[in-house]
């Protein structure tokens, strides 16, 4: 495949509004990194049985997995733009009420507003496909490694916002961190004005496909597969490697540091994820990704240090990236224009709620189970998702 790809003429509006969005991640995006930093030892705070401690973060993951078909219709109906503006207020909404639950030391009301952190989170997971919306065939890796790379400022943001606030209100340790996180959904509103996407004429069109009929095709059951286990496997290693941390004598601002370290390594190599897609293809980046996360569970058996945790957290961002990114590209070769909004929100629905329910048994897990439970079970999903894109290579000379 061609090393170099061009931007064409019909590319520059698809390069503006990538830009444009990598912007948005970069805020967006800070959204669940202090969610995950902090919800589960505020969640240990407020709740007396600690295997409810991550409770807080799973909520996270229900609501971008319950949001994700919400803010399609949404969009579908008002256009991408008006659908994100309104998702950052529903964004700095939710921040206000998990900074109330911990004022109050509420554990409800602190589940209600990661919840709903969650639901802004449905709509920021959608700007990958937006990035893609006015690209060529030949652009869209790029642009849709370009707005990850946004994630990777968000990597930077979300913990050093907490860092310079955890302790500016003592009575309510964290409350600040949450009201930080909602003034960045506010100022991700004025990014978000500047996008140009289609008109909603465009989004709105009919006809298509039935949606059973394209979620059939092979490369779509590979594609989901494996997006599901990349972004699943990370996220139930991703919530339980704190409190692991913490219960293994390490301190709270190293488990921080190492969510900062992970979430750089998700969101750093989308510099050149684009490119090595476009050299390698697809189904190798995504191969390697989920390799990648298996190698991470290798290091988080072999011991506990300080440094094999954050070693694990960086080789389970990497996969991510390379597995996620990857089989994003794969969906956007399984529809046609006037299918596209339904087709990613049913791609999202079932990645974020195989996520949520990950996330929902790591507290559980960790709790009863230990730290090396959390890793054995990293192996029996990466190899489904490896055979599902095995078995989707041999079926597409059939499939054309």
């Amino acid at each position: 495949m061609n090393q170099h790809v061009p931007i064409h003429e019909d590319d520059r509006l698809a390069k503006r509004n990538a830009l444009v969005l990598a912007g948005a991640q970069a805020l967006g995006g800070a959204n669940p990194a202090i969610v995950v930093s902090l919800g589960g030892i505020v969640g240990a705070q407020l709740v007396a049985d600690k295997a409810f401690a991550t409770v807080p973060v799973s909520l996270l993951q229900l609501g971008i997995a319950s949001g994700v078909i919400p803010a399609a219709m949404i969009m579908r109906r008002l256009g991408r733009r008006s659908g994100y503006l309104l998702g950052a207020l529903i964004g700095a909404a939710g921040a206000s009420f998990a900074a109330g639950g911990a004022t109050l030391r509420l554990f409800w009301l602190f589940c209600l507003g990661t919840f709903i952190c969650g639901l802004y989170g449905a709509f920021v997971q959608s700007y990958r496909f937006a990035a893609a919306d006015t690209a060529s065939e030949s652009f869209k890796p790029r642009a849709i490694s370009w707005v990850m790379v946004g994630g990777l400022l968000a990597g930077v943001i979300g913990p050093q916002s907490v860092y310079w606030t955890r302790d500016l209100t003592p009575a309510a340790p964290f409350a600040a961190s949450f009201l930080a996180q909602g003034g960045l959904a506010l100022l991700a509103i004025l990014i978000v004005s500047q996008l140009r996407a289609p008109p909603v004429a465009a989004v709105r069109s009919g006809g298509g496909r039935p949606l059973g009929e394209i979620m059939r095709q092979p490369k779509f059951i590979a594609s989901v597969t494996a997006a599901l286990v990349a972004y699943g496997l990370m996220s139930f290693v991703m919530t339980s490697a704190p409190l692991a941390m913490v219960a293994c004598g390490h301190s709270v601002g190293d488990a921080a540091l190492g969510i900062q370290w992970h979430v750089l390594s998700m969101y750093g190599p989308s510099f050149f994820t684009g490119r090595l897609i476009a050299r390698f293809g697809k189904g190798t980046v995504t191969v390697t990704g989920l390799l990648l996360t298996a190698l991470a569970a290798v290091v988080g058996l072999s011991g506990l240090s300080v440094g094999h945790f954050w070693l694990a957290l960086i080789l389970l961002g990497l996969g991510w990236n390379l597995g996620f990114i990857g089989a994003t590209a794969m969906v956007t070769d399984c529809y046609r224009p006037e299918e596209r909004v339904k087709v990613q929100a049913a791609n999202d629905f079932l990645v974020f709620g195989s996520v949520a329910i990950a996330s929902f048994s790591a507290g559980g897990l960790l709790s009863h189970g230990g730290w090396e439970s959390v890793n054995w079970l990293v192996f029996p999903p990466v190899v489904l998702a490896l055979a599902a894109v095995a078995w989707q290579r041999f079926q597409r000379p059939a499939a054309a």
